[in-house]
């Protein structure tokens, strides 16, 4: 929405809210979220579905990045009143990820200051974690050095984390489908990379839609991984769609996730093939039903 827009809303937004009865949902050891691209409308409607679906917190992919200060408080208070945390943000934006490349040294103190701007925006917002996309591959610099660059960038992203008291995530993402060229392409790579950079502060999104595309063996590798993940992103393969309607079968990797101890978020990051609403309750319920959590 444009800016300004929401500020707007927010006000009778959080007057319609504060008169309802919802009782806050039970804490578990892993909570539900979802990134908000994915839902239709303004971010206000994107809140309201999100809220009717039953989530516990949100992500925000780059909505947040020309909000000011005023913006970034009024976002905070309406997904408060909607019961809603905000889990993590992009602090490294996916349409700007070749500027502020982890894997480019010549880049690197533009990225460094495109994630100080985002930790500040993430405290605004009361959010934990904020989430850091490689880059594409550099032609003509050899794989090692920009390894070399990456091991350094994460290092230098989480001693700025650990400052704020925030953790930094960085995301695999496949280069078959939708980021070709991009570095970073499966989590096995990542938990190379962590026990590289080894910093208390830094850790792995582990999103099986794009690790299905890539590689697949989601369950061997959820275990490998398990150390480092902290946060899951789920979509169906393929088509990116929600659970059940491709070749995953997401009761035995909820389970699987659950048997590693993962404390954290399971965002639904997917496109609805039906009424977003109706998709959301019914992943979050497959879910909760496969962990046996409230």
């Amino acid at each position: 929405m444009k800016r300004r827009n929401f500020l707007k809303v927010a006000t009778p937004l959080l007057a319609w809210r504060a008169g309802r009865t919802q009782s806050d949902p039970k804490q578990a050891a892993i909570r539900s979220s979802v990134m908000l691209w994915t839902l239709p409308g303004s971010l206000e409607e994107k809140l309201e579905q999100a809220a009717r679906a039953g989530i516990q917190s949100v992500e925000l992919g780059g909505e947040h990045l020309d909000w000011d200060r005023a913006e970034l408080d009024a976002f905070r208070r309406t997904a408060q009143s909607f019961r809603l945390g905000i889990d993590s943000i992009t602090a490294i934006p996916y349409q700007r990820m070749d500027e502020f490349s982890m894997v480019n040294p010549e880049r690197r103190e533009a990225m460094l200051a495109e994630v100080k701007r985002n930790i500040e925006r993430a405290r605004r917002l009361e959010c934990p974690v904020i989430l850091l996309l490689t880059g594409r591959r550099v032609e003509g610099v050899p794989r090692k050095e920009q390894w070399k660059s990456l091991v350094e960038g994460c290092k230098r992203c989480g001693d700025l984390a650990a400052k704020a008291d925030l953790k930094a995530v960085v995301e695999p993402l496949n280069d078959k489908v939708e980021t070709p060229g991009y570095f970073l392409t499966t989590v096995k790579d990542g938990v190379k990379l962590m026990r590289e950079v080894a910093h208390p502060h830094v850790g792995l999104v582990f999103d099986i839609y794009h690790e299905q595309v890539q590689t697949g063996d989601i369950i061997d590798t959820i275990r490998e991984a398990a150390d480092f993940t902290r946060i899951y992103h789920v979509a169906d393969v393929p088509g990116r769609h929600e659970p059940g309607t491709g070749e995953l079968n997401y009761t035995n990797i909820y389970q699987a996730i659950q048997k590693t101890g993962f404390r954290g978020y399971i965002a639904m990051e997917f496109e609805p093939t039906k009424d977003p609403v109706a998709c959301l309750i019914a992943a979050v319920d497959q879910m909760r039903e496969a962990l046996a959590v409230p």
